[in-house]
């Protein structure tokens, strides 16, 4: 018989789902303690001895396993160190039936197992194992009434106006769990207010306080902590501009009533600054402070259902704009890239259209429209004639959604005065361009010109270059540092058939037709036909 199975290393479990009372001298984590210690010391005979190690989660509730001591004790169970954990009672391990099976799992594999105080039962049987199950559903019932009577009492409360506990709001004391004005902060709050309905910028008034050194309160903690003292930053001093409390009101989720305590500032002096914040929002939606503001910045995600942002890169003096999907530091998985240009004039000219033609639309209203998109319905849909800023307001005032799809554009959008939702779907084809996933909108689709690709436009250029240094032996300085092979290789081109060619240079070519695809072909037909056929163009 080896050692470990002579020993039982006993681990001592103790939890107390608030932090009142932990502070005596014998508290309920000692209690709990010497009951599961006096338990061990009775089966010595076993072979139990008790670890050294404490795990106590003073002020932690059972109804979650992110709790440090709990995540220690399972660390030591799959390290081996213990082989019986020891509770007062079960509750005291956990109150859900998840995270007991978790818990039991955990215990399994490591050829460990618990035991309670308290309660007498062998997990071993299935009367055992009932009886148990019976246990912890009484247990998770008993703290979810209870999380539901504490949240009917604070709602209750705070209906009534009284403050319910928490962070205490700089500005303020409190005195037997009433809010007091704090004459001295009170100052800087007015102050705060007053400079922010002037300046409308929380970064500029979050500079001015720093150069004034004016800082947070400090607050110690029973167990010695100190936080507090540095001066404000962006989002502290946000939630202060939008609370409620300094004008005698509390928040209770969504709901504002007035409270017990008395004001800060006044009532006019709030709604202007919420009112500023408003604008700001709205400025910021409608991209107004932005220097190169993105259309579809916040309306746009990939077929991930991950938000795209707008991303650029230079060449030259020419600068390409791309939407790119969003992650975070470290994540792997692929990354969506699309043309910015393209899927922009689709979403607005799909959108323009749709009201310029709707039916819900009074005459006059589909003609107002019409003027200010500048419409041509005749032969293509040209840019809309609007800036930036009023077609990212024409899309957020529709509630504008683009969902990117591996083999569709997606757009829902609700015109404006109306409730139903409309959804429209445009053909589009994903292309492989080197390294990159790109998403080329299908020219049948409707009459959505795209932007000519720059590199077919370079080679068709390239390529009439070496037709002229290889067959008419006239110098290009376009070409002339190329190598013969390479000239062989692009001259092929400059015969390729003139609708082909104009299709390229008016951007309607078949969205997989790339620069990459043309230069791997090794043989291109020089009937037009079979090179309209592997290009995939219509016959003619």
């Amino acid at each position: 018989m080896t050692e470990r199975s002579k020993r039982k290393r006993c681990a001592i479990y103790t939890r107390k789902s608030t932090e009142d009372g932990l502070e005596q001298d014998f508290n309920s984590l000692d209690a709990q303690r010497e009951a599961c210690a006096a338990y061990i010391l009775s089966q010595a005979s076993e072979g139990w001895e008790a670890v050294s190690e404490l795990y106590d989660d003073g002020g932690w509730s059972g109804g979650t396993m992110d709790r440090p001591a709990l995540a220690q004790l399972l660390a030591d169970v799959k390290a081996g160190k213990v082989d019986i954990i020891v509770v007062y009672k079960v509750d005291r391990l956990t109150r859900a039936l998840a995270d007991f099976a978790k818990i039991v799992e955990i215990l399994d594999d490591n050829d460990a197992s618990f035991v309670s105080v308290t309660q007498s039962f062998n997990t071993t049987t299935s009367m055992g194992r009932l009886t148990l199950n019976v246990l912890l559903s009484f247990a998770q019932f008993e703290r979810e009434v209870t999380g539901e009577r504490i949240r009917d009492k604070v709602a209750a409360s705070k209906k009534k106006g009284m403050w319910m506990g928490g962070g205490v709001p700089y500005g303020y004391d409190v005195t037997e769990r009433q809010l007091l004005i704090n004459e001295a902060e009170a100052k800087t709050i007015r102050h705060v207010f007053e400079r922010y309905a002037e300046l409308k910028s929380v970064p500029q008034l979050v500079e001015e306080l720093a150069a004034d050194d004016i800082r947070t309160r400090t607050r110690v903690f029973r167990s010695g902590q100190i936080t507090g003292g540095i001066h404000f930053k962006t989002g502290t001093l946000t939630h202060l501009l939008q609370n409620p409390i300094y004008v005698g009101k509390v928040r209770h989720k969504e709901k504002i009533y007035d409270g017990a305590h008395q004001p800060i500032i006044s009532n006019d002096l709030f709604e202007r600054v919420q009112s500023t914040f408003s604008e700001n929002r709205r400025d910021n939606a409608l991209g107004k402070k932005s220097r190169n503001p993105s259309l579809l910045t916040g309306f746009v995600a990939d077929p991930d259902s991950k938000p795209m942002t707008p991303a650029h890169a230079k060449k030259g003096s020419k600068r390409y704009r791309y939407y790119v999907t969003r992650t975070d530091p470290g994540d792997k998985s692929p990354k969506w890239r699309l043309p910015a240009g393209e899927i922009e004039r689709l979403v607005i000219d799909t959108i323009a259209r749709h009201l310029a033609t709707c039916s819900c639309l009074g005459t006059d209203d589909a003609r107002e429209v019409e003027a200010q998109i500048n419409l041509d319905r005749q032969t293509s849909i040209d840019l809309p004639a609007m800036s930036i800023t009023e077609q990212r307001e024409l899309l957020l005032n529709c509630k504008t959604h683009v969902a990117i799809n591996t083999g569709t554009i997606e757009i829902k959008f609700t015109p404006p005065n109306q409730d139903q939702l409309v959804k429209l779907s445009i053909k589009a084809k994903m292309v492989s361009r080197g390294s990159e996933v790109r998403l080329a909108i299908a020219p049948d689709d409707g009459p959505i010109k795209r932007e000519p690709d720059p590199v077919l436009l370079r080679l068709i250029a390239h390529a009439f270059a070496a037709q002229d240094v290889l067959v008419w032996g006239i110098s290009s300085p376009m070409v002339n540092h190329y190598k013969q092979r390479h000239l062989q290789q692009l001259v092929r081109l400059s015969f390729m058939a003139p609708d082909i060619i104009s299709a390229i240079v008016d951007g309607t070519q078949p969205p997989d037709l790339t620069g990459r695809k043309i230069m791997r072909i090794n043989k291109i037909p020089l009937d037009w036909a079979g090179q309209r056929k592997m290009f995939g163009f219509p016959s003619a």
